[in-house]
């Protein structure tokens, strides 16, 4: 006959049990819902990107921008005489030096920022990088733009991994262009 101390063990056995696989489900499902969370983050901050750049604000400074010219630190210079270049010049590149902190930390994936904004992010770093550049060793501020850098070299190589996406920049987007001119 199982006597008191035996059903004690047993029920003692069958409580650690329970518990251990209740602690691995528990686990298991809050793993699921913190990659859900993440996930939904990140559509948060690519959602937010994009409302960015679907707004009447955005289509005038990137208007402005595709009319300046700045190849050196010269340029840049005269560049902020001229307030309203200078805030699209601005607004546009601390757009992007923000996502490319973004990509950089891994909280937006290149490939979603490749996909909606390639050809701005090529055209603004191939039209404007040089004169950052020299900005940058002219004003001791090697950190000037380096974000907006790194960004562009991410998509450069998404790109090149990627050749079914065509990464371009669009005819027309070319400095003295400007659709409301």
């Amino acid at each position: 006959m199982v006597d008191a101390q035996t059903i004690g063990v047993l029920v003692t056995a069958a409580s650690v049990t329970v518990a251990a696989v209740y602690y691995v489900l528990t686990l298991r499902t809050n793993q699921r819902n913190i990659k859900t969370t993440l996930e939904t983050r990140q559509a948060q901050l690519f959602m937010n990107i994009y409302n960015t750049t679907y707004s009447k604000d955005w289509a005038n400074v990137t208007d402005v921008i595709f009319t300046i010219n700045m190849k050196n630190y010269q340029d840049w210079a005269n560049l902020r005489k001229d307030k309203e270049k200078w805030l699209a010049m601005s607004m546009v590149g601390q757009w992007l030096e923000g996502i490319g902190v973004l990509v950089r930390e891994g909280l937006v994936n290149v490939r979603m920022v490749s996909e909606l904004n390639s050809g701005l992010i090529k055209w603004y770093w191939e039209a404007f990088g040089d004169g950052f550049i020299d900005v940058r060793e002219k004003t001791s501020f090697p950190r000037f733009m380096i974000e907006t850098q790194y960004l562009y070299d991410r998509v450069m190589d998404y790109a090149v991994a990627h050749p079914e996406l065509k990464i371009e920049t669009p005819r027309g987007w070319e400095v003295g262009f400007s659709k409301s001119k």
